[in-house]
């Protein structure tokens, strides 16, 4: 992706709450855990990796809703979304270098595409995982693995 796209920018589902990142994105996964198939009500939402000096919060801070994760595989990690539409826009995971975009609530075309399935021991039956040659991982892809 070139410099000329960014910012990338985005916002929540009732618009309160609006992101963005000056930074490239790192990479892309394809979660396929209850929590997100719940959270996102589809079978696999896309979330991209930026460092969290390249991403901001521009408008609605005081509109999010900050939460830690309740979970064993995520412990650790923080998740925000607004208050009102109670969409998420991001998390934090447990490496405070890094911010995790959830790519749906983003205005352009972020120009990465995703390089892995995650949590695939949880794929959703309604939706078979496209044959797509993308690694997939039966549990949660660690930061230092490569892609």
């Amino acid at each position: 992706m070139s410099s000329e796209s960014f910012p990338l920018t985005g916002r929540c589902m009732c618009g309160a709450v609006e992101v963005a990142t000056t930074g490239p994105l790192l990479g892309v996964v394809v979660c396929h855990c209850k929590r997100c198939q719940r959270r996102s009500e589809t079978t696999r939402p896309m979330t991209a990796l930026c460092l969290a000096g390249a991403f901001s919060v521009t408008a609605g801070a005081d509109k999010l809703r900050l939460c830690a994760s309740g979970t064993q595989e995520s412990a650790g990690s923080r998740r925000s979304a607004s208050s009102a539409a109670a969409t998420r826009t991001r998390s934090a995971p447990r490496t405070p270098t890094l911010v995790a975009i959830r790519l749906g609530c983003l205005d352009q075309d972020p120009g990465i595409r995703a390089q892995a399935h995650q949590f695939v021991a949880y794929a959703s039956p309604l939706e078979p995982i496209p044959d797509d040659g993308l690694p997939r991982l039966p549990e949660r892809l660690g930061v230092t693995e490569p892609l």
